[in-house]
Parts: structure tokens; sequence; C-alpha cells
């Protein structure tokens, strides 16, 4: 089966300067890819080049098939997007919206269940100008799914959103991808965000991929032993292993009742990240 995104050698070169540079990888049908990377990394450069928004100096781009630069009108309403930011329309409300943009995709889904899907069923017949900011936020995303796309481009999705907000709407990403195998790529700060939605990740950092696979293939790239740490008589004690669990069963031995406050530390995403980021600025 074709890659839903196949990018190869990509390059988006401003005056003098690389802001993205032989940037490759692919996208398989159905897969959720998280792409992190600090501010100026090239991540927005890249999304709006799939999105078909910018044009690229060099490099192969197919997205569903079709280069983004030339595609038509019926390749994009196999796409969804949703931006960090846009222009509202302050005077519709917010079913009349989401109703007339449905009308324009073969497909749709329901407007009523896609408001009620993200939490704006008490808002249907709100102006959009009177939203707050979180509430314009899931507008957008009803927004960018209401046309029911193969493939979603998700550009910080959950900001502005509470944690009750951010935890429905992974549940909602999950569910729509496992009934309708639609692919997402996404950008995110939140790192937490990206190791509970994403299958795979992508670290860009300088205008290249500096990390490509899932949380624990990156960590095994880049991490030490796990760390140990526990508490005897009142003294603090740390101790890095490679056999994490042995060493937990000979202090439980050696120590038995007396024995507290026992850890396991392993790499998490973050020191994943952290340590890819710095490896590559060290390098430049």
């Amino acid at each position: 089966m074709s890659a839903t995104i196949e990018v190869s050698g990509l390059r988006m070169r401003y005056g003098d300067r690389d802001v993205v540079h032989d940037v490759t990888f692919r996208v398989e049908p159905g897969e959720v890819v998280a792409l992190l990377g600090p501010n100026g990394a090239g991540k927005t450069t890249t999304i709006e080049i799939l999105e078909g928004f910018r044009a690229r100096s060099a490099g192969h781009v197919e997205v569903l098939g079709e280069d983004p630069s030339s595609a038509g009108e019926q390749w994009r309403a196999r796409v969804g997007v949703v931006l960090q930011s846009w222009r509202d329309h302050g005077k519709w409300r917010v079913r009349e919206l989401l109703a007339q943009l449905a009308a324009y995709y073969p497909d749709p889904w329901d407007p009523g269940d896609m408001i009620a899907a993200v939490g704006l069923a008490d808002h249907a017949g709100q102006k959009v100008a009177t939203l707050s900011g979180g509430q314009r936020r899931r507008l957008d995303v009803a927004i960018g799914l209401v046309g029911r796309p193969e493939l979603l481009f998700l550009d910080e999705p959950t900001a502005g959103f509470d944690p009750a907000a951010r935890r429905d709407f992974h549940g909602l990403v999950r569910e729509i991808v496992a009934e309708g195998g639609m692919t997402v790529l996404l950008t995110t700060h939140d790192l937490d965000e990206a190791e509970r939605l994403a299958s795979r990740i992508l670290v860009l950092d300088g205008g290249c991929i500096v990390g490509d696979g899932t949380p624990a293939e990156l960590a095994g790239l880049i991490a030490g032993d796990d760390e140990v740490r526990w508490v005897v008589r009142g003294e603090r004690f740390a101790r890095t292993s490679e056999h994490p669990a042995r060493l937990v069963s000979e202090l439980y031995g050696r120590h038995g009742d007396e024995l507290r406050e026992l850890e396991v530390r392993r790499s998490s995403l973050e020191d994943t990240y952290l340590a890819l980021v710095h490896a590559a600025e060290a390098g430049r």
C-alpha cells in the first residue's frame, strides 16, 4: 500500500538560509505521527508544505498520491486541517457554520454529532464571536474533522483546552482513527500528548530530522541504564542498573520491611526529546 505521506530531500530556503534541509520521512495509512521540535525547528514550514499552503524550494513531496503544490479540490476534500489560529467567522452560529462547511464534502460527519463530540452541544446556537478561547479551539477541531478526512493535520490541537477537554479530545482522535483508519500528523509542545496519541514520533531540529521511531525505540537509542531509588532507615540511595528488577529483588532480600520509597525511574519521552535536541545542537 502506498504511503499517505512521502517526503524525500525536502528543502525550504529563505535567502541564504535553509529553514528545512534534506527532510525525509514516510507516514503510512492509519498512523498517528507526532512532529516534535523546538521553536524555529521548521515544523510549521514542513506542515504548510504538506498541506499545500507553501511552495518548497526542493525535494519530493507526495501526499495522498499527489503533489500538494499542484493538487486540486478533490484532493483538498480528502484532507482535514486544524491550524494554530484562523480568522473567525464571528457572526455565524456554531451549528450554522459547521453545517455550511459540511455541505462542501461528499461524505461529512453529521454536524450535530461532531458538535457534541467536541463538547460544544450546549453552545451550538451561540455566535462564534461569543465563544471562549477554549471553545473556539474545539470548534477549530470540529471544522477539521467534519469532512471525514483521510488525512488530518493537527497543529497544536489542544492549545487552550482544560485537562478534561484535552482527555476527551484524545479519546475522540483515538476513536476516529480506530473506526475509520484516518491518518494523523500532529505538531505539539505537549510531550505527554504526543506519547498518548502518536504511534510514532519525528523529532525535527535545525530543519533536519534527528529522531524517528516509537517513544520506546527513541529511548533505546539514547537512554542509559534505569535508575533505582530507595530509602533505608531514613537514608536515601540511588543506583543505575541495566537490570533494575534484579537489583530490586536484591534490595528486598537485603533490607526486607526496612525498604521504603522504592522507585524505578525509566527514561521518559521528555528525557529522550531533550537528549536528541541537545545532541543535534552540539553537532552543529
